[in-house]
């Protein structure tokens, strides 16, 4: 199923430096834990499209598409959080693309918007197809708390610029990275239709470390490359991530850690 993709996994396994346990998968293949691993699923997609809009207001562009491009993920957001709308959002995910102006204070800043929103459209064509998944199974789309994976790492961002924005881009690097790691992994284990799908889902997330870690490199290249060693820092969240990974955790979820035994 995977050989194909050896290629494209090199990489991340050496950029993650260590696998998802073996206890993980355990859990996540169980059938009575399928509902919960899709709707954590279908919930981080949408987060990680909020990650990205929320970069592009704040770095990359002007006052007035910033506002606009707040309305591009609001029915997602409204149908998870407030449960308005039957799951149908017809072309919803590309009406704004070609609509949004990047600042013109730094180059990258077209960069960032360039690449965040191919990625938020992708990222939300695959919640799309998740919630497809759930509906066809006819399981229920319940409200679940976010794990404390991505807060784990955001809480070590540094709180100067351009510092944080070149931590925010290297967490993103990690989480698509590990979803990656974890698409691969847990894909053999899962009904053939299932699997097929998250073998799908590997090049995109590939793509997605790989465009978070070039805009950190090109923020710090544009600004202070020598002062901001962005090899030193994904090195110093590589350990974080990792620790995350292999601690003990009671709330299993898509990023969440070693499994406890109940």
């Amino acid at each position: 199923m995977l050989e194909k993709y050896a290629d494209l996994l090199a990489p991340i396994y050496e950029f993650l430096g260590t696998s998802t346990p073996d206890s993980w998968i355990e859990e996540a293949k169980k059938p009575e834990n399928l509902q919960r691993l899709l709707v954590d699923h279908m919930h981080c997609e949408l987060k990680a499209a909020q990650s990205a809009a929320f970069l592009i207001r704040k770095y990359a562009v002007d006052n007035t598409s910033a506002k606009t491009l707040l309305g591009w993920v609001k029915p997602y957001e409204d149908f998870v959080y407030r449960k308005i709308g039957d799951g149908q959002f017809g072309a919803s995910k590309n009406e704004l693309i070609g609509s949004l102006k990047a600042k013109p204070e730094y180059a990258y800043n077209q960069d960032i918007l360039d690449k965040m929103v191919r990625l938020i459209k992708e990222e939300l064509h695959h919640f799309e197809q998740v919630l497809e998944i759930i509906q066809a199974r006819e399981l229920r789309v319940q409200s679940l708390n976010a794990s404390r994976y991505a807060a784990g790492m955001i809480k070590h961002v540094r709180t100067f610029e351009p510092a944080a924005l070149i931590d925010k881009l290297i967490i993103g690097a990690f989480i698509e990275a590990r979803s990656c790691e974890r698409f691969a992994k847990l894909a053999p284990f899962l009904d053939e239709d299932l699997g097929r799908f998250y073998v799908s889902l590997l090049r995109s997330e590939a793509r997605h470390y790989q465009d978070y870690i070039e805009l950190a490199e090109q923020v710090a290249q544009a600004t202070d490359p020598a002062r901001f060693d962005v090899t030193a820092r994904i090195a110093e969240f590589k350990e974080i991530e990792n620790a995350l990974i292999a601690a003990p955790d009671e709330d299993f979820k898509f990023h969440s850690g070693t499994p406890v035994a109940a």
